[in-house]
């Protein structure tokens, strides 16, 4: 391969292939190792959506040269976090004076601790010539690493998560969050990069520290997750730290098992901030092509219709991701998560742009617009589902009331709730 970098990706103790990354970042490259390809498992782990095709050659990419992909296959752009980096590598960073970091090298600072079953090593052929040697990249994972193993917690609480979040994370996104593993017999917390064992329980947790805003935002979206599953709508277990911090179990670590995920953008190259392919018919479309099973697809259904009534405008295809089973080599929607009003409630807002279009619209959804979706994707019984999930209005305000979230946050989202009459 010409590129002057390259990292491997494996999966499950294999090596899939190489990622090549040409010296202006703009155009990327991929090989399959066909010892990869040659076996007899694992063979739809990259389903061919039209990126990666099952060969042995080499290839090329250039359309994917934007802040979502950063220049590479979607599917391993998927690997990175939102906001890349730990506090202690980008204080590393800043030491020596270095601005910029190329997306393999982030790859290579990930290793094998992000989220998902990829994983990314040193290739022996990357030279020494890239804007931060690998070799350098390495040993400073190793103090992080060690850095980290020295900060376990006797207790979970908000004092654990902190001096945890202080050495950063893996795990990105716009508000402030962090992974830890909670030992299930002591109880004791470590970095939740460390351990896929299942002897700990594996959460994402998001950190109430920007009390800015004026209302408890993690405390609204554990009472979102309570409703979930009253609606019938599959989440993993979530739970308050300290009746502030939203904690929820991971569903990439199961069983003591990584599991190998990937978002509806990693899996499409459908870049989520663009509206021409952010349709709720397109992941429709995406469950019929993965053979996911048709039960699956009506939850979709039914959580377009709660994202709907319930004011979570943020549904992009990003937050809707599959899991991988290499047991069966099929694939399955995953639990639903980043589910919770998406405005703030005590401010106003007049134009409501929904990230998903349903039926060609992305506001003034009507219920029309929802049995039209289902009629195309023959979902049973949508009119009951619809009545089912709009009648869990007075269940949310009651969880409101029961977690003491503030009146006028109450009523800032009781009326962006919508009647779909």
């Amino acid at each position: 391969m010409a590129e002057n970098k390259i990292i491997n990706v494996h999966l499950f103790g294999e090596e899939v292939g190489r990622i090549g990354l040409e010296s202006d970042g703009k155009r990327s490259s991929f090989q399959f190792n066909p010892t990869f390809l040659e076996r007899s498992t694992f063979r739809n782990a990259f389903p061919e959506t039209g990126i990666l095709k099952r060969t042995r050659y080499v290839q090329m990419f250039s359309q994917f040269d934007n802040e979502t992909f950063k220049g590479i296959p979607p599917q391993f752009a998927d690997s990175l976090p939102d906001l890349f980096g730990s506090i202690v590598f980008k204080a590393w960073l800043e030491t020596n004076e270095i601005n910029n970091i190329s997306v393999l090298e982030q790859l290579a600072y990930m290793g094998n601790r992000g989220m998902g079953a990829l994983e990314y090593r040193q290739s022996k052929q990357f030279p020494k010539d890239a804007t931060i040697n690998l070799d350098e990249i390495v040993q400073v994972l190793k103090e992080v690493l060690n850095l980290k193993k020295t900060t376990a917690q006797k207790n979970l609480n908000s004092e654990a998560l902190i001096n945890i979040f202080k050495i950063g994370t893996s795990a990105g996104g716009a508000r402030p969050k962090i992974l830890i593993s909670e030992h299930k017999a002591s109880g004791k917390v470590i970095p939740g990069d460390l351990e896929t064992s299942n002897t700990y329980n594996h959460f994402l947790v998001k950190l109430a520290i920007d009390d800015e805003v004026g209302y408890p935002r993690e405390v609204v979206e554990y009472c979102y997750a309570r409703l979930l599953r009253k609606s019938g709508i599959r989440m993993m277990e979530s739970k308050l730290i300290d009746d502030k911090h939203f904690a929820t179990l991971r569903f990439d670590r199961q069983d003591g098992e990584k599991k190998h995920v990937l978002t509806a953008t990693g899996l499409t190259g459908w870049d989520f901030k663009d509206p021409v392919n952010s349709s709720y018919e397109n992941l429709f479309r995406l469950c019929s092509f993965l053979k996911v099973p048709h039960a699956q697809s009506e939850e979709l259904f039914r959580r377009m219709v709660f994202n709907v009534v319930y004011g979570n405008l943020d549904d992009h295809l990003k937050n809707h991701s599959f899991i991988y089973d290499q047991h069966t080599d099929s694939w399955e929607l995953s639990p639903v998560y980043d589910v919770t009003f998406s405005l703030n409630p005590l401010l106003n807002f007049k134009n409501l742009q929904r990230a998903l279009s349903i039926n060609g619209k992305r506001a003034n959804i009507t219920k029309a617009d929802l049995l039209k979706v289902a009629d195309e994707f023959t979902i049973k019984n949508p009119e009951g589902v619809i009545n089912e999930i709009r009648s869990l209005k007075d269940e949310l305000i009651a969880l409101f009331e029961e977690h003491d979230i503030p009146e006028p946050a109450i009523q800032g989202i009781a009326k962006h709730l919508v009647a779909l009459e």
